[in-house]
C-alpha cells in the first residue's frame, strides 16, 4: 500500500510538525533503510598511538544496543551522550539530547502523534503530525521514561525513572510521575543562577569558562547542598506522610466498638470453620 502525494512537501510538513503521511514510498523507504544499513558515517583515520586513536573518540555518544530510530536522520546528539539499550525515538521531527545528558533503559521519545478524531486519522490511510522534541545539557532520564511531542527538558534536569513527559521542564528540576510533575529545583553550581547567587554571596567562583565543567572545589561544594538538599527532602516527606495520616483519620474516624464487635465475630466464624474442618477430618469425610 502507497499514498500519492508531493513527497518533498510531504517531508517539510512532517518537519514542521504539520499533518503529513507517514506512508508514502519515499518515507517508508527512509524508515527501512535505517532500519538495515544503520548509520554510515566514515570512522576518523587510525592516530600513530591505541591512546591518541582512543582520544579520537572520547567525546563521542556512547550507544547501546538495540535502538530503535525511526529515521535517524532527525536526531542529533550532543558530545558524550549515553543511550542505554531498548532506546526507542520516533523522530518524525527533529529530536536532540543535549551534551553529557544520561538516558536510561527502554527510554522512548515520540516527535510524532496522531490526530484525535478517528475520521482524520484513518488507520494508516491518514496523516499524522508531531512536535520537536529536546533534551538539555547535563540531564538525566530514568529508566522507562516516556518523552511526548513538543516538549523540551531544561539543561541539568532528571526525569525520575518510569515517568510520563506530558509537559515541557525548566532547567535543573526534578521531575517524576505520570505525567510528570515537578518534585524540587536541583542545587548546584552549574546553574548559572546559583553560581552567580553564591559568588555575590561571599561563596565560590561560578562554574569555569571551560563549557560549564566544574572544578574539583566546586563539585564538591555541589555534592554537598545536593546531600542537604536530599535529607531536606526526605525530613519533609516524612512530615507530609505524618500530616496526611492524622488528616484521613479526622476524616475517617474508627468506630471502636463497631469495629471490635466485627472482629468478634470474625474471630467467632474463624473459630467454627476450623471445628467443622476438624470433624470432617476425623469422619474421614
Amino acid at each position: 500500500m502507497s499514498i500519492v502525494v508531493d513527497e518533498a512537501e510531504n517531508r517539510r510538513k512532517m518537519a514542521r510538525g504539520e499533518l503529513y503521511h507517514a506512508f508514502t514510498p519515499e518515507l517508508t523507504a527512509a524508515r527501512t533503510r535505517c532500519h538495515i544499513i544503520g548509520d554510515t558515517t566514515p570512522l576518523p583515520a587510525p592516530a600513530p598511538t591505541p591512546e591518541e586513536d582512543e582520544a579520537l573518540f572520547e567525546d563521542d555518544p556512547w550507544v547501546e544496543g538495540p535502538i530503535h530510530f525511526d529515521y535517524g536522520t532527525n536526531v542529533r546528539l550532543g558530545k558524550n551522550v549515553y543511550l542505554n539499550f531498548n532506546c526507542v525515538i520516533l523522530d518524525t521531527c527533529l529530536v536532540t539530547i543535549g551534551s553529557r545528558t544520561l538516558v536510561g533503559p527502554n527510554v522512548s521519545i515520540y516527535s510524532g502523534t496522531h490526530p484525535l478524531d478517528p475520521l482524520v486519522r484513518n488507520g494508516t490511510r491518514g496523516p499524522e503530525l508531531g512536535g520537536e522534541v529536546h533534551v538539555g545539557e547535563d540531564c538525566w532520564l530514568g529508566g522507562n521514561v516516556i518523552i511526548l511531542p513538543g516538549v523540551t527538558i531544561g539543561r541539568g534536569s532528571t526525569v525520575g525513572a518510569g515517568s510520563v513527559v506530558t509537559k515541557s521542564v525548566p532547567p535543573f528540576h526534578v521531575v517524576a510521575g505520570n505525567p510528570a510533575r515537578i518534585l524540587r529545583k536541583i542545587e548546584t553550581l552549574a546553574d548559572p543562577e546559583q553560581a552567580a547567587a553564591a559568588q555575590s554571596s561571599g561563596g565560590t567562583a561560578s562554574p569555569g569558562g571551560r563549557g560549564g565543567v566544574l572544578t574539583a572545589q566546586e563539585a564538591v561544594r555541589g555534592m554537598k547542598m545536593a546531600s542537604k538538599s536530599a535529607e531536606d527532602q526526605r525530613h519533609g516527606a516524612e512530615v507530609a506522610m505524618r500530616e496526611q495520616a492524622e488528616d484521613l483519620e479526622k476524616e475517617n474516624p474508627v468506630d471502636e466498638e463497631k469495629f471490635w464487635r466485627s472482629f468478634a465475630a470474625s474471630e467467632k466464624d474463624a473459630a467454627e470453620a476450623g471445628a467443622f474442618g476438624r470433624k470432617r477430618k476425623e469422619s474421614g469425610a
